[in-house]
């Protein structure tokens, strides 16, 4: 047709290929679950209770107390709200500087909780969830070690509902108030 441009040939281009789909599993040792060199570690997936306390152990290793490191994550609907560990506060000198109140004072384990210039890690959970106004009621507790009844207190004030735990501690008390309190209390082995 005279006026009409002609459109002129364009090259064929190759075929794309298809990536809308979930990417390709190898087969054999690189398999799910197989063995050393796959996409996920060898043997099941972690349940979630045993995720969540790793993820209370990787938390301690911030820990600047010199008894014991401990580390708090609080969830709810399997998402993290807020992550603790025990240290001294903002601003203060860490014990690994100062050396321990606590042994300085020869204070057992488990009493005059009090007297020591570190804040539990489910006190600086509970602080971090206010400080970046994320609310935890309803909220389950995972912790490397039994909360201590000052630490209980403010956990049933706030409204958890369930705490795992890995390591015992000596308060009964606290225990005692868990238990009138309806929060139920998992004492579990730490992975």
């Amino acid at each position: 047709m005279p006026g009409v441009p002609t459109v002129p040939d364009v090259p064929e281009v190759p075929e794309a290929p298809d990536v809308s789909g979930p990417p390709e599993l190898p087969e054999g040792p690189g398999a799910p679950g197989g063995a050393p060199g796959g996409r996920r570690p060898a043997g099941p997936r972690p349940s979630w209770d045993t995720y969540f306390l790793q993820l209370a152990r990787q938390a301690a290793t911030r820990s600047t107390c010199l008894r014991r490191q401990v580390g708090a994550v609080l969830v709810r609907d399997r998402r993290i709200l807020a992550t603790g560990y025990n240290g001294a506060p903002r601003g203060i000198a860490h014990c690994l500087d100062t050396g321990c109140l606590r042994d300085q004072m020869q204070i057992p384990s488990g009493e005059r909780v009090e007297l020591c210039r570190a804040i539990h890690a489910e006190q600086n959970a509970i602080v971090q969830a206010a400080v970046h106004g994320v609310a935890i009621e309803g909220a389950t507790l995972y912790t490397t070690l039994q909360p201590c009844v000052l630490c209980a207190k403010m956990l049933i004030n706030c409204g958890v509902r369930e705490i795992h735990y890995g390591e015992g501690y000596p308060d009964e008390l606290s225990r005692d108030m868990f238990e009138e309190a309806g929060v139920v209390v998992v004492k579990e082995d730490l992975p």
